[in-house]
């Protein structure tokens, strides 16, 4: 079996305003070191494979139709045998 863990991103070109709204928060709160948050998502999924080549496929393939809006997403991920 493999987990996955998946992060998922706005693009740098998008405009993401919850991100600005905490990076704003955060000043106000005497956090002045802050140059730059970007708000995601994380997600885990356990697949019931021994084959990492087919279960990388398969995270990717469950990214591009599901789990990221690749027009304005970018999506990373990492496997880990369990």
């Amino acid at each position: 079996m493999y987990k996955a863990e998946i992060k998922v991103l706005l693009k740098q070109s998008v405009l993401d305003p919850q991100g600005q709204a905490v990076e704003k928060a955060l000043a106000t709160l005497s956090y002045d070191n802050v140059e730059h948050v970007r708000i995601g998502k994380y997600m885990e999924v356990t697949l019931r494979t021994n084959d990492r080549a087919a279960a990388e496929a398969q995270v990717r393939e469950m990214c591009e139709r599901l789990l990221a809006n690749t027009v304005i997403e970018d999506y990373t991920f990492a496997l880990a045998e369990v």
